[in-house]
Order: C-alpha cells, then sequence, then structure tokens
C-alpha cells in the first residue's frame, strides 16, 4: 500500500512539474513588425546585430527600428536572455559602455507590451517583442525565429557581440 501510494505522489509530482514548465517551443515572448515589414523571419545573429545597434537595415536592405522593453519585463528577461545570451543587466552594462564611448544609444524603451505594439504598429521599421501570451492584433506581425543559429549560452559569437 505505502509503495502505491509513493508511486502515485512521484507519478502526480511529475504531472504537476510539466505543466509548469512552458513548451519548449515557448521561450515567453513573440517578435513582432510592422505589417507593412517585409522581414518573415531572422536569424538571432542578425536580432544581435538589431538590438544592439550595430545595424540599422534588415539583411534584405530595409531600415530597421528596434524597441525594447523595461529591464525588469518578464518578456525583455526572456528575449535578452534566449537572443543576446546576456541578462538584461549585462546588455545596460554594454549600452553604459556605448554611450560613455559616444558610440551608440540603446534604442527606445517602452514599459509595456501595449505599448511596444502601439510603437510597432505606428512604425513600418519597427521591430519588437511583447510577451507570448500578447494577442498582437491588425497591423502587425510575429517573425519567425530562425532556428539556424544556436541557442541560449552558445558562448563566443553572442558574447563577441557584447563587446563595445
Amino acid at each position: 500500500m505505502l509503495r502505491a501510494r509513493v508511486a502515485f505522489l512521484v507519478f502526480a509530482a511529475a504531472l504537476i512539474g510539466q505543466s509548469l514548465t512552458p513548451a519548449e517551443n515557448d521561450p515567453g515572448y513573440k517578435l513582432i513588425v510592422n505589417a507593412a515589414s517585409p522581414a518573415t523571419s531572422v536569424s538571432r545573429d542578425t536580432l544581435v546585430l538589431i538590438f544592439l545597434k550595430k545595424t540599422n537595415a534588415w539583411p534584405s536592405g530595409p531600415d530597421v527600428t528596434p524597441v525594447d522593453q523595461q529591464s525588469d519585463s518578464p518578456a525583455r528577461r526572456a528575449f535578452s536572455l534566449n537572443v543576446l545570451g546576456k541578462t538584461p543587466h549585462e546588455v545596460a552594462s554594454y549600452w553604459n559602455q556605448m554611450i560613455l564611448s559616444g558610440r551608440a544609444f540603446p534604442p527606445p524603451v517602452k514599459r509595456s507590451d501595449h505599448e511596444v505594439l502601439v510603437f510597432v504598429r505606428g512604425d513600418s521599421s519597427a521591430v519588437g517583442y511583447v510577451m507570448g501570451s500578447t494577442e498582437v492584433g491588425q497591423g502587425l506581425r510575429v517573425l519567425k525565429i530562425q532556428a539556424d543559429a544556436p541557442a541560449v549560452g552558445d558562448g563566443a559569437e553572442r558574447s563577441k557581440s557584447l563587446r563595445p
């Protein structure tokens, strides 16, 4: 009888743990662009260049304007870790160095998913991110992130990108 209870508790704990764990395909955010944007997908490496403002254009040529969320936003944390391979604090340190050296300024920062949606909807060159559960609505499109680049903590390439 005791073995049956223990087995049941282990099984129940495993089920509860699975339901609390986000799906592997849900990184916690959606990458969004204005519906007029020619971009349909983008590599992580290109996103690093865009959000660290090392480029101001999509690989296909048109201008791109990144927009961030506040550093304490769950969407920002998920995006920073998954795409940039760094915490929001580490990214802020990068921007402090860039600002002090006079080389670049960070993307505009919005306070909420709603503000990001409004910004991206109003700028055909904009790209931003919102929580994965956020409805994007008309005038916007979810951009697919290509799986051709390694994910979080891939080391060298993304670490180099955060060097001023």
